[in-house]
């Protein structure tokens, strides 16, 4: 192996390490989360993704953006989350192509319901995943990422 294979192989094994980390936080979240509320993490994201909005609402394109989701994917997660209740789908007033998805009342509070079980979660699954040496240095350069 030359020089160039080893850089290839180091960042292999970087990105085999963050998918390790975000695959046991996923797991975790997704057990918390359905446990407490009966939503996905995905879901949970996306009512994330809108309350952090303005007005609470985003264009569909910059929702698929924010939950890394395809376009269709995107979709059907609006249509499941829209039966619930818990957001809704609006025609931008200045672009009629445009749909605006916006998070309800009813949205807002489950997602008050389950920012707890989400954040408890979170910190204990990555002070578990601190713990593992091949993942030590990941999670703190997450908590220096926020100046944590």
């Amino acid at each position: 192996m030359g020089i160039k294979d080893d850089a290839v192989e180091v960042r292999a094994q970087g990105w085999r390490t963050l998918a390790a980390l975000h695959g046991s936080i996923e797991t975790e979240l997704e057990k918390a989360l359905q446990s407490a509320v009966e939503l996905s993490v995905v879901e949970y994201t996306v009512l994330d993704a809108l309350s952090r909005q303005d007005g609470w609402h985003m264009r569909m394109q910059q929702l698929a953006r924010a939950t890394a989701l395809s376009s269709s994917a995107t979709t059907r997660l609006v249509n499941r989350l829209e039966d619930r209740g818990l957001l809704t789908r609006i025609l931008c007033a200045d672009d009629r192509r445009g749909i605006y998805t916006e998070l309800t009342a009813a949205g807002q509070k489950l997602l008050l319901e389950a920012k707890p079980a989400h954040d408890e979660t979170l910190a204990a699954a990555l002070a578990a995943a601190e713990l593992v040496p091949e993942l030590e240095p990941l999670v703190k350069a997450l908590g220096a990422l926020q100046g944590v």
